[in-house]
């Protein structure tokens, strides 16, 4: 497991044009539950809107999610660990373990990040409208943190025709028992 573990994160490779931000490798993530104790924020039960500094979540992320996550980042396309990934179970944030959406509403969109055609809850995620790098677009933020998670288009499949265009490193999952 510790071999596969250690094959998977040296085989992140940057696919397609690259920014001036530097790469963003994926974490080894084991059982997330208690690897987040650093995260006195991280809860899978508490649904209460946070109000955290970006200064507070940048001493208890790790580098890469606060990237994504408090500076609107991207991991590069076809390189996060949820884009092929079809295990059944939960997702949650990785700042602060929101359930965001069940694995039954996952689907292969071929855009190079995980998506799926619903959130779990109403108030799992939130949105805003993003302007920026000449597009106008709909920004998914966590409903719990405020996080960026990705964004979400009109042209998924049924019953919602959403794709929630979602970065894999600011995803946590937890198989069903």
């Amino acid at each position: 497991m510790l071999r596969l573990l250690s094959i998977i994160l040296t085989a992140v490779v940057c696919i397609g044009s690259c920014s001036n931000k530097p790469e963003v490798k994926q974490p080894i993530q084991a059982d997330m539950q208690t690897e987040k104790t650093g995260n006195p924020y991280y809860s899978r039960t508490d649904t209460t809107h946070l109000n955290v500094s970006d200064a507070e979540w940048k001493k208890v992320l790790p580098a890469d999610v606060y990237y994504i996550s408090r500076e609107k980042g991207t991991e590069y396309a076809f390189s996060g660990k949820y884009n092929d990934f079809d295990g059944l179970g939960t997702y949650y944030c990785a700042a602060c373990g929101n359930a965001l959406f069940k694995s039954d509403s996952k689907f292969a969109s071929s855009c190079g990040w995980p998506s799926f055609y619903e959130a779990l809850r109403s108030n799992s995620v939130r949105y805003e409208s993003d302007k920026t790098h000449g597009m106008i677009r709909t920004e998914v933020l966590c409903g719990r943190c405020d996080g960026h998670l990705g964004h979400i288009f009109d042209d998924g499949p049924p019953p919602t025709y959403k794709r929630f265009c979602m970065n894999s490193l600011v995803l946590d999952f937890e198989p069903e028992k």
